[in-house]
């Protein structure tokens, strides 16, 4: 009764302060990484083990704590930690040789030809998507959108609202194996027999994609329909005002070297399909992963800029971006870390094996989506007081495959709806930093904004949900 009390107490206090950090939009590295040692504390103290695989004991209970920390540092870096730092410096460097500012310009260029106001709505939010792939910063893409498609769109008609409302929902859900949430999933589930040897490719292109791309096309007819008739309730309140916008610098070149420079940033993704697609449809044993195709793509990218300086030295100079970026990198992995930290203090405490047998009640009565729901609905309820799920989704990765054994799914039941959730709601939070971002540049309400993002949104989520119980269940 005393451990039951402990075990409760414990946790509930733990999760308030986590929720409470995360809604303060403090970092909660620091939080989960003590709350997480002060909860093997309190495990060891009522005599349980510390349940990690292979734990390497110090010999002192004050320092196995710290060890947990140490080896799930190890065992992070050599597996999802790798991939994300070689990540982030290959996005560092495309952006210090111009690509991704290319592949901007090449990508949005055509929306100037659309004539159809209603019919840009659509494209531009599947545009923006698609360039997410390139610029992952929800609010990073929503500036550089401001500047690059606001004035096209503004003397296209659209009203002020609707560019914001699509603006706003630009970086949402796309498929990619190049994103550290897709790549952190991926490596958890690959620890267990069911996913053995589960690359990031497979997961995305599998499970993912077919979800997210049928909810994206859905979400972009509901953006038509949804802003087509708000337009109507409020074409008389429109801003007048001028807004002013940061000026974006033209990329020159010929189309040759627009071609080369667009293809870049998403080359490591061009290769990944192009080798999941050959292992599908033929006997090929070739498996590329993250780390391969990221390495090959800068190699060529070197040799472009090589070929584009004239072999000036100071291309080889500025490879040096890349370790930046990697380094920039970091505070992510630590994030991936000190999850796994705070949640072997849950289960140190005993609280994992209470959920597990409460999961299993539900398991063979046609309730197999409660699970699922209750973690959508904590999603949407962090994300909407936070505007942002990353760190909810990073400290929930851990727990997901047992939670679905105990309540006979699959984890993919878990982390597509819940990953998608939280990506999804940020555009409907009136304290995201993109809403934000958008409403200050374009002299508009938040919350007008977030009436034009709700629906969409919303019934977004709901079709994802849908979707994702009739296919993983």
């Amino acid at each position: 009764m005393t451990d039951n009390l402990i075990m409760y107490s414990s946790a509930i206090l733990a999760v308030i302060i986590v929720i409470y950090m995360l809604v303060k939009k403090m970092d909660i590295k620091v939080a989960l990484f003590s709350i997480g040692i002060l909860l093997i504390f309190i495990g060891t103290s009522m005599g349980n083990e510390i349940p990690m695989a292979d734990f390497e004991t110090t010999g002192s209970t004050l320092l196995d704590p710290l060890q947990v920390i140490v080896q799930q540092f190890k065992e992070t870096f050599t597996k999802a930690g790798l991939i994300i730092l070689m990540l982030g410096g290959y996005t560092a460097y495309m952006s210090s040789i111009g690509a991704n500012d290319v592949t901007v310009q090449v990508l949005t260029k055509p929306i100037s030809k659309i004539k159809s106001v209603y019919f840009l709505v659509p494209a531009v939010f599947l545009l923006g998507n698609l360039l997410s792939l390139v610029i992952p910063s929800a609010s990073t893409l929503a500036i550089l959108l401001l500047a690059t498609l606001y004035p096209v769109l503004k003397r296209a008609g659209m009203s002020v609202l609707s560019i914001a409302a699509v603006i706003a929902t630009s970086a949402t859900i796309i498929p990619t194996p190049l994103g550290s949430d897709n790549v952190a999933v991926s490596e958890e589930l690959a620890k267990f027999a069911a996913f053995t040897d589960l690359s990031v490719t497979d997961y995305v292109f599998q499970y993912h994609a077919i979800v997210s791309i049928p909810t994206l096309i859905f979400i972009a007819i509901v953006h038509y329909f949804w802003q087509k008739r708000m337009d109507k309730k409020t074409l008389a309140s429109q801003a007048k005002e001028e807004v002013e916008l940061e000026n974006i610098e033209e990329i020159t070149g010929g189309k040759l070297f627009k071609v080369v420079y667009a293809v870049l940033p998403i080359f490591p993704i061009v290769l990944l399909l192009i080798s999941f697609i050959l292992e599908m449809t033929t006997n090929a044993t070739i498996s590329l992963s993250v780390e391969n195709s990221v390495l090959f793509s800068l190699i060529l990218a070197v040799v472009c800029e090589l070929i584009r300086k004239k072999g000036n030295k100071a291309v080889l100079s500025n490879t040096e971006k890349f370790f930046e970026g990697m380094g920039k990198a970091i505070p992510i992995v630590a994030l991936i870390v000190a999850a796994s930290v705070f949640v072997t203090g849950l289960k140190s405490i005993g609280l994992l094996d209470t959920l597990q047998t409460a999961m299993q009640n539900f398991h063979g009565q046609g309730l197999d989506f409660i699970l699922p729901l209750i973690l959508v609905l904590f999603t949407a309820l962090i994300v909407l007081l936070s505007g942002s799920g990353i760190a909810l989704f990073f400290a929930m990765i851990p727990l997901m495959v047992p939670l679905a054994e105990a309540a006979g799914i699959s984890p993919v039941a878990i982390s597509i709806p819940m990953g998608l959730a939280g990506n999804l709601f940020r555009a409907v939070s009136p304290v995201a930093a993109v809403v934000l971002i958008i409403a200050g540049t374009l002299k508009v309400d938040p919350l007008d904004i977030i009436k034009r993002t709700s629906v969409p949104m919303i019934s977004g989520v709901v079709f994802m949900f849908v979707l994702s119980m009739i296919i993983f269940l």
